[in-house]
């Protein structure tokens, strides 16, 4: 499949960014319908929202540069040709979760409610988004046959688009895109069967879901970034596991102290 969505002129636009840019007005409209209803605010979290999108750009493409410089260093320019791919989702929600905090604290909102939010639209823009990976031949796993990805039923144009200067590669992409679907689902039961009264469920939930599904999908992949002989982006996970489950016991104890109150 070719990359460009749409070329007119000097002006190209790329599959990748159009991804993007869908995954974002999906995020924005649904996301502001919900701080309609749980007190956040529908203007204060447009607000929030038009910052975030830049800073979590910015944040990926950094995160991205600083442990794959090599590949820049003969340009720098190509640094800044972020539409032809190169970004790191978590430079983004790390950008993205300094930022919040700051942003909430200036205008005295609830972090965790405002994160809970958000997140159900952030991995459903990582399901997204993963395909803009399979339009850009990139975030595949290893070396594989014809004969294993047609035992795993796999539509045909997945398998085609899995064919890469002459060898076939295993759909990582299509793996984490699906996990991340589900993923979202989960996220909006749990969020219908607690209406937001535990404030930081959704995102102990989310870093563990999405931590555990990086972290398996990241040991398949060949473009990792590493520091030393570790790869970056399953020490991240492991991180966002820990935090997660210990946000679960947290949030657990005190519901149970609230109880015994009551």
């Amino acid at each position: 499949m070719d990359k460009v969505f749409l070329s007119v002129g000097p002006i190209t636009i790329y599959w990748y960014s159009v991804l993007i840019v869908v995954s974002i007005v999906l995020g924005v409209f649904f996301s502001s319908k919900q701080a309609e209803k749980n007190g956040v605010g529908k203007d204060f979290l447009s607000n929030l929202i038009f910052y975030l999108i830049p800073v979590g750009i910015v944040g990926a493409r950094i995160y991205y540069v600083i442990f794959n410089f090599d590949v820049f260093s003969d340009d720098l320019l190509s640094i800044f040709k972020v539409w032809e791919g190169g970004l790191a989702i978590y430079g983004a929600i790390i950008s993205s979760l300094i930022f919040i905090i700051y942003y909430c604290k200036k205008h005295d909102k609830s972090i965790l409610l405002v994160i809970d939010t958000l997140v159900p639209y952030l991995i459903l823009g990582q399901a997204i988004g993963r395909w803009g990976n399979f339009i850009n031949k990139e975030a595949h796993g290893a070396l594989t046959t014809i004969q294993y990805l047609e035992s795993l039923h796999l539509p045909k144009f997945i398998i085609d688009g899995m064919k890469i200067n002459g060898s076939y590669y295993i759909p990582t992409f299509f793996f984490e895109s699906i996990l991340c679907l589900i993923g979202f689902i989960l996220l909006l039961i749990v969020r219908k069967k607690d209406k937001f009264k535990h404030e930081g469920l959704l995102m102990c939930i989310y870093f563990i879901w999405y931590g555990a599904v990086r972290f398996f999908i990241e040991g398949m992949r060949t473009d990792s970034l590493y520091f030393g002989v570790f790869r970056i982006s399953q020490i991240v996970s492991l991180v966002l596991v820990i935090i997660g489950i210990l946000g679960l016991i947290y949030l657990f104890r005190r519901n149970k102290k609230w109880k015994n109150i009551k």
